[in-house]
Order: C-alpha cells, then structure tokens, then sequence
C-alpha cells in the first residue's frame, strides 16, 4: 500500500490515455488551444478554504535548469472541474524567480520536456510521442517555433532521457506481457472480452498486466521526422525472459535509468525474476549496460530494494539507494556509493565495481534522490528526519553526512536539483519547498555554516493562498503507554478560540510505513480539514519511517499492537482538551484497516469512523492482492522465514516441505497457512473478527479498480457494518483505484466526507 513514487507521474498517464492531437489546423508550427485549462481565477469566501479551492491549486513539477544555468523550465498542471481533467502545460523563469513567462497554451498536457541543443531548444512527450521545439528568448520575451515529432512508437512513450552529448535517448514504452486476451487464443471469438494468465503477478494496483515496461535505446535528432520507431530502436531487455520489467511496475521510472557521463553505459534497475519469486521478492538489482555490445553486468549485493543508480560526473563512482533485506519494503533506504576501476573490464566490458561503501552506515534516517555535485566528492539528498524532510549532503572521501537545512525549518523539501558554490564557501540548492501551509513550489536554499537562507523562485498558488484564513499548527509530544514521545501535528481551525468547543479529526496514516510531516496532499489535505472548523490530529505512530528504524519496524507482524496504542494516547490526551467536543478516526489503506481495527476496540474514543479502501479481512486479502511480498512480511513471517534458497532444486518441491511455512516452493511464513505463532496471533485480531463490538457510525470508501487492497474488502466492512446495525454509509467509485483521480469524483469525495463528519460531529 505505500505509495513508492509520486502521484503526479499517475496523472501525466492518464492526461496521455486522453488521446492527444496537437497540430492546429494548417499551421504546424502551433500548438493547438483547444481544450486549454489555464490558471484559476477562484473568489475563495469569508477566507474558507473549500474542496474545490484545492482543485484550483496549480501544480507544479520536474524543474529543469537551462545549460547555462540561468533558467529554469518547469511544468504546471491546471484542473478544470467541468471538463473533469487537468492538462500541463510548460512555463519557464529565471532562477532567481524572475522574468516568469508561460511557454506553451496547449490544450493537451505536456510532459518530460527537456532542454536541447544548448538551450536553443526543448523536446518533450505529448500524445504519447517524442516532440521537439526551438525556444527563443528575444526583448524579454521566449517564444516557440519549429516543431517535429521525432518518435513514431505504436504503444507510446510515457518518459525518456537524453544521453550527455544528445546524440541518443532512451526511452520507456511497453511490450506484450503473457497475459493471453481472446484475439491470442481463438481467431473466431472477435468479440468475447476475457483474459488467461498462468503466472500470479497479472495485475498491478488498478489494471491487468497486459504490457509490461521496457527501455528502448535509438539515436537522436532534434528535427528528424518520426525517426524513432520500435525498428530503429533497441530494447536494453533484449533476450532475457519476456516478464521482467524496465522500470519496475508499477510506480518506478526513468529515475532507475542514467547515462554514463561519456553515453556508451547505462545504468539500471531491474528486478529479474519470474513467477512467484517475482510476487515475494522486492529484490532489484543494479546493472551496468554496455550500449556498444548490449551486454549487462550486476554490481549490486543487497537482497531487497537497489534502486535510483547515479553516475558521479567524472563516471568513476556510481551511488543508488538500497534496501539489505529482500521482501520488506519499508527497511532503510541507505546511500551506496561504489567505485568503478576502468582499467579492469569484465568479459561484457564493463568496468569492475569496487569499494562498495553504505555511505550512511552511522545515519539513522531513509535516502532520497541522490545527485552528485561536479566536483564528485559530494552527494546531495534528501531525508525525512524526525518528522520533517530536509535537504543533507555526503563528503567524501570519509562521507561524513552534514545536515544543510536546519532541523527546526517546518518545511519539506526535496532533493536538489541544481547546486552551485560560491566563493564565501556557502552552497546555493534550487530545490522544491511545501508545507501544510502550501503545495510545492520552487526555492532557492543558500546554505553556510549550518545556516540557510531561503528565497522563493515561484509562487504559482499565492493568488489563492492570500485569500485563505491564517491557521495554527502545533508540534506536540504525546506520551505512549511505554512512556516514548511521539510527535504529533495538531492543526487548529482559522480564529481558533480555546474557550468555544470544535470538532476534531485523528488522522490514521496510510502505508503502513510513511510519514506525517509537512507534505501537501491534494486528497488528505489537513489545511482544508482545519478551514472547515475541525481540530486535526496528526500522530506519528508506530511504523512511520522518520524516527528511526527500530520505530519504523514495530507495526511489522503487529498490526494491532502498540501503533495502535499510539492512536488512542493521541486521541484520549487531545480529546482531554476543553475545546474539544466530538472526535472522528479516518484513514486510508493501512489507515482504513486501522480504522476497522479501531471500530471494535476504541471503547467510546471516538464518535465517528471514516475509512478509505482498508484492509478488513487479512485472510482474504493475502489471497487476492499482488505483490505478494507485502502481506507476507507485514503479516509476521518473513522475520523468521526468508525465501527458500533451495526453490527449483531437488531439495524443494513443488509442494509442502513439511515445515508448516514452506508452500508451492515459497516460504509463506506470513500466510494465513503459516504456524508462526506471530503470523497466527495477527489473524487472529483481524478487524473481521471485532465485527460483533462495533457501535460506532462508520463510512466506507473504496475504488472500484483498486487492485492493491481489493474492493470486496470494503463492501464486506459496510455490509458487516448493516448487518450488526450500525449507521453507516458505503461510497464506491467505480472507475477508480486506490487513489481518487478524477476531478469531479475528488469532489463528490470530499463533499462525502465532510457530510458525514459534519452529521456525527457536529
């Protein structure tokens, strides 16, 4: 359920599945306006921030700085609530903020636009292909001209990166997988709609696997014409078996692919596995990919996750991030750095992987997005530490880690995008900022001496915020029952006053692993909750992952043990508060299988109950989701029971191995099947099992599509909810997964929402 990569990069698909044509008329040099979603011009009332002031919100991504450093090319998404969609268009800056200027009014979204030929030009994805365009800045003003669409891939193209000298590209389209449809099978069934599958991972989280991503290599021209096509390109998977994937399904991108600095390697990562292996494993691996010969070698060592390879600029070193153990994906992501010995090829000519250090070996928190600076002594990332995302740095030859963004800044921030050194010896980041206050934008971060000055380069979303009510936010320590502090955000509605009574809110996190910090969400957004006159309660429980491992590691084969504890010191010390009246408990995911764990056991805590796609039956939901790892390990089992070594040998059989754990030749030790006496204690306290204590309101939410934590599962808690004659409300979107996209069904949600809380509540 954790969400690995950004909900963004969902919403460019589905802005592409659109079906896009963008020549205007006769004019092929124009971008077509029909259909154009701009800037909203909202009028928010009495500074009352509302479901559909956050659909006018602009959302703003993928930074590019122009190769000479001057400028900054960005995207921005609009949403139009009539026309149910959101389209991005391109606009462009200096990096200091100025001179902001918007490049493209396109009426179909544009994507992965990057600069070209010295910055004299862009190419970019739209309609699923590969375009490029010459910009020209002239009296102050940039203008596009010459358009070409260089890429004609029947399946499309959803990324691609250019090598260093843009001689090449690669990029990510799909291939056939071995699901089987009618027209595969029987030439006369024309109409039937079916599919076959012998293999367990046939579904990703909200579609049927019926292609799989693949990295093609083709050469690259600015303004050659359709040139590149499945027959002038190479796919890097060429020969190995048709299941593996490049990138991994289903979040992982681009960002698992890089250039050498010189073009002819690539760095990659890959799981390659097949069938239930693949389902249990969350084993990738890092290799180096010789173009020339389009042979492959693997450097990594970990058994779980190895993810992100960046090349150092000098291409002697290559760092990635990594996870030790295979199946759980929620260890510690730590910075790896290797050594690359030129002089010393192996017989597919790459170069031989030395030294290979865990950089963070001392450092306690997770690793994100790593980028090297030009020198090749340095590693700027970013870290969420102690519920607050701050930009760190690595310095080698010892990589001592510094801290570059103080720990008291309520901000995250992302990794940087661009570093630059001055000669007072301080470090100028452009990087992303956001808060609970506002969604990301860009900003400038001047570091020196453990002190940072920070200077915002945009302000997309000021026209609205500056209409929106002033609120505040609180860091507070709750006490645990095993005497722990855990921090928790409390936000309190615009002209709070302590004297009168609010309703209030305990948010359950998703995940289960994640992190409540100062990130905006565009679903569970506690800014809105707080402008509707709720009290927002934010505890970072047991298994969220900026406290340490050992903090993080709890909820694993615990489910309803102390994380749970954690939500009810939270609630019963905020609720002790004399302006607090009625509370609720809601929670997506991991969130909502804690709010059906809660329903049963809160003993009059709360007064209301809201949960979005939870897990409400274990049993049930072991045997019909994917990526099977996950329920395994969370479940108990994988502690104790790793995957069988001995899978596909004499030793191991198809069936039983007579250890109670071992199963269809996998260790399945989290399994409702298992004999672990964790594994056993932890279906044993499934929420489908409390039914007969529930009481208290209830609202369930679900996705039609959602393949991560099946619909069944919520329909089965609203009708065990009717059944025991509970007031309660059940709210399915049909043609939607674990996440609600479309803008009008974001409305209906929200409106939903705060219509039930506001008739237990209030």
């Amino acid at each position: 359920m954790k969400i690995i990569r950004t909900l963004a990069r969902l919403l460019v698909l589905t802005g592409i599945a659109v079906g896009i044509i963008m020549i205007m008329g006769k004019n092929k040099n124009t971008f077509t306006s029909e259909g154009y979603i701009g800037q909203s011009d909202i009028v928010i009332e009495d500074g009352k921030m509302t479901p559909e002031a956050l659909l006018a919100f602009g959302r703003l991504s993928d930074p590019q700085v122009s190769p000479d450093g001057e400028y900054i090319l960005y995207g921005v998404s609009y949403t139009s609530t009539k026309d149910n969609r959101s389209c991005r268009n391109l606009f462009i800056c200096k990096k200091d903020g100025s001179d902001r200027q918007q490049l493209t009014e396109s009426g179909k979204s544009i994507s992965n636009a990057r600069w070209i030929n010295k910055g004299k030009g862009i190419a970019f994805i739209m309609g699923g292909q590969i375009w490029t365009a010459n910009i020209k800045e002239k009296n102050g003003r940039w203008t596009v001209s010459g358009l070409h669409q260089i890429s004609n891939v029947p399946s499309g193209i959803s990324e691609f990166k250019l090598s260093p000298d843009q001689s090449r590209l690669m990029y990510v389209s799909t291939v056939k997988s071995s699901v089987k449809t009618p027209a595969d099978c029987y030439e006369d069934l024309d109409k039937a709609e079916a599919y076959t599958t012998d293999d367990l991972m046939y579904r990703h989280w909200d579609h049927t696997v019926m292609e799989l991503p693949h990295t093609f290599i083709a050469d690259f021209s600015a303004k050659s014409q359709l040139s590149i096509t499945p027959e002038t390109s190479i796919d890097i998977l060429a020969g190995e078996p048709e299941t593996y994937e490049l990138p991994a399904e289903p979040f992982s991108g681009i960002e698992q692919l890089d250039w050498s600095p010189d073009g002819k390697y690539i760095a990659y990562s890959c799981r390659k596995l097949t069938g239930k292996k693949y389902a249990f494993s969350t084993n990738t691996e890092i290799y180096i990919y010789n173009v020339e010969n389009a042979k492959a070698t693997k450097i990594s060592t970990a058994g779980g996750y190895d993810t992100d390879p960046v090349w150092s600029p000098d291409g002697g070193k290559i760092c990635w991030v990594s996870m030790e153990r295979d199946g759980y994906e929620a260890d510690k992501q730590r910075l790896i750095v290797a050594d690359l010995n030129w002089n010393t090829m192996d017989e597919n000519g790459c170069p031989a992987a030395e030294n290979i250090t865990d950089v963070t070996a001392d450092f306690k928190y997770n690793v994100a997005g790593p980028s090297w600076d030009e020198n090749c002594n340095e590693i700027y990332f970013a870290s969420l530490a102690e519920g607050l995302e701050g930009i760190f740095k690595a310095v080698g030859p010892d990589w001592k880690i510094e801290r570059l963004t103080e720990d008291n800044l309520w901000y995250d921030f992302g990794s940087p995008f661009h570093v630059s050194k001055a000669e007072d010896g301080s470090v100028e980041m452009l990087t992303t900022w956001c808060s609970m206050d506002f969604p990301t934008e860009l900003v400038a971060v001047k570091a020196k001496d453990g002190v940072t000055e920070r200077k915002p380069i945009t302000t997309e979303n000021d026209h609205i915020l500056s209409q929106l009510a002033g609120h505040k936010t609180e860091a507070r320590y709750v006490k645990t029952v095993d005497g722990k502090d855990m921090l928790t955000w409390v936000l309190y509605p615009p002209q709070f006053d302590p004297a009168k009574k609010y309703p209030s809110i305990l948010i359950c996190l998703g995940g289960p692993q994640g992190t409540l910090s100062q990130g905006w969400s565009y679903r569970w957004n506690y800014r809105l909750m707080a402008s509707q006159g709720y009290v927002v309660v934010l505890p970072n429980r047991r298994g969220t992952t900026a406290f340490g491992q050992e903090w993080t590691e709890q909820i694993s084969g615990d489910y309803p043990g102390l994380n749970m504890q954690d939500y009810l010191c939270a609630a019963r010390e905020v609720k002790a508060e004399p302006y607090i009246d009625k509370m609720a408990a809601c929670g997506a995911s991991y969130g909502g299988y804690s709010v059906f764990y809660l329903c049963g056991t809160h003993e009059n805590t709360f007064d209301a109950f809201i949960a979005h796609a939870g897990i409400f039956n274990e049993e049930h939901m072991y045997m019909t989701t994917e990526e099977m790892w996950f329920p395994n390990f969370d479940n108990g089992g994988l502690h104790e029971c790793e995957i069988d070594p001995r899978v596909g040998t004499p030793e191991a059989p198809v069936g039983p191995a007579g250890d109670g754990q071992t199963f269809g030749g996998i260790r399945q030790g989290g399994s409702p099947w298992s004999n672990l006496p964790k594994t056993k204690r932890h279906y044993e306290l499934s929420p489908h099992k409390l039914v007969t204590k529930w009481h208290t309101p209830l609202m369930v939410i679900h996705g039609g599509m959602d393949y991560r934590v099946p619909v069944d599962q919520g329909m089965a808690a609203y009708n065990a909810a009717q059944l025991m004659g509970v007031p309660s409300r059940l709210l399915i979107f049909p043609d939607e997964n674990h996440w609600i996209l479309k803008p009008q069904n974001a409305l209906m949600w929200h409106r939903e929402y705060f219509k039930w809380l506001d008739t237990w509540c209030r």
